[in-house]
């Protein structure tokens, strides 16, 4: 059976909702980012990304990661590219060229987003988005995320999915890595094909399903 290393709220989140959407059953051991913890080595400590049991899993003490079977696996975009191809159905690949789309899109958005909206998260998390050194670190990623979504904004021209007629792995890596950023509704709001796809991927049963479980986990 699969196992899923990381708590809802962290970008495990992203491997959850592949598993929903994919409909395989799973084992979710909740590994909690040490640096939510004051003392993460303590013997009485929640598992943890700095926990024994969690580095022999994984030694750069980074969540998620996963084990299927024999394999272990690391980094949660890779992981989802992953699941699917070996589990198939409407979300993955149809033919070799969906698959080498599904695979650029995913590395476009780690590459031309991702940076951007975590800062914008981290800025949020870290309650400083309202200081002057926070409001300047937003205004600088919402403005480096203007041509890609501009690019995304115009890709959808006409189509409702970023790959083929459906919604597949692409849609939901992308709009988990801009999920960081949705803080910003002007930017989104700029974008209108965006928003509106946004929405409609955040509107799936398995997100939602995901999101039920992350809503009940401490913030």
């Amino acid at each position: 059976m699969l196992t899923i290393y990381g708590v809802y709220r962290s970008r495990a989140a992203r491997v959850y909702w592949t598993a929903e959407e994919l409909g395989i059953a799973f084992t979710s051991v909740p590994v909690i980012q040490a640096k939510r913890l004051a003392n993460p080595l303590a013997p009485d400590a929640p598992i943890n990304t700095l926990s024994p049991e969690f580095i022999a899993i994984n030694p750069m003490a980074r969540i998620p990661s996963i084990k299927d079977g024999e394999l272990v696996m690391h980094e949660s975009l890779a992981i989802n590219l992953y699941l699917v191809r070996k589990h198939g159905g409407p979300i993955s690949g149809n033919t070799v060229e969906e698959d080498g789309l599904l695979t650029m899109w995913t590395i476009w958005a780690l590459a031309e987003l991702e940076p951007h909206t975590v800062r914008i998260v981290v800025t949020y998390d870290n309650e400083h988005e309202n200081t002057e050194a926070g409001k300047a670190t937003i205004d600088v990623a919402c403005r480096s995320m203007k041509r890609p979504l501009a690019v995304l904004e115009k890709h959808l021209t006409n189509k409702e999915w970023i790959v083929g007629d459906r919604f597949t792995v692409a849609d939901l890596n992308v709009a988990e890595v801009l999920r960081y950023g949705q803080t910003e509704q002007a930017l989104f709001d700029a974008h209108p094909k965006v928003n509106a796809w946004l929405k409609r991927c955040q509107s799936r049963p398995a997100y939602l399903a995901m999101q039920a479980v992350r809503s009940k986990e401490p913030v």
